[in-house]
């Protein structure tokens, strides 16, 4: 014999997997229009290429446009509240100075460089007057530049978790660099 709560938790679970199924199919609906509009229009090909390649593009507008007008999948953010970090490493550094758009931190040798928060990769490589750099679009949409650093463990568009280990500094030196929407932001404000 079913009960009211059990009937109740069915009728719920119907109802969330047909909402989940209908937003999967909305989104497949939604990037097979944008690959026929790139397949058959090279005005649009070249807005997608300008706006993806040549701009820095912004995986947190995608994420908050999804959310506006689909909500939450699987409610990922309730579920983040719940996780406990694996890492729970904090930037610790001896002494801060201005450096070009950002901060020049003394670190001690071999000095192990926290994410600050979660994000995807979104650049790594070398930054002239920097040295090897890792960009991290965070998920307020702030773009760290984590420079200095020789990392082994990472990979583009890999999403890393706030307080685990980005990668080793080195000689003693870590650039860090805050930027939103195109204009650099004060240091000061995020360490």
């Amino acid at each position: 014999m079913d009960t009211r709560k059990t009937v109740k938790k069915k009728l719920v679970l119907k109802k969330s997997v047909r909402n989940f199924i209908t937003r999967v199919l909305i989104t497949v609906i939604i990037f097979l229009v944008g690959m026929i509009l790139v397949k058959s229009n090279s005005d649009f090909k070249n807005i997608i290429l300008d706006e993806v390649y040549d701009n820095n593009f912004k995986f947190t507008k995608i994420k908050d446009f999804y959310q506006k007008y689909f909500g939450n999948i699987l409610s990922i953010d309730q579920l983040m509240v719940e996780e406990q970090p694996v890492f729970k490493e904090k930037l610790s550094y001896e002494k801060a100075d201005t450096y070009l758009d950002g901060v020049k931190l003394k670190v001690s040798d071999h000095y192990m460089v926290p994410v600050l928060e979660s994000g995807i990769v979104i650049f790594m490589g070398e930054k002239e007057d920097y040295g090897d750099t890792v960009v991290i679009e965070q998920i307020d949409g702030v773009d760290v530049y984590y420079s200095n650093i020789s990392t082994e463990g990472i990979q583009l568009y890999d999403y890393v978790e706030k307080g685990s280990l980005l990668g080793e500094a080195q000689d003693k030196n870590l650039y860090l660099i805050f930027q939103k929407d195109g204009e650099y932001l004060n240091y000061k404000d995020y360490i």
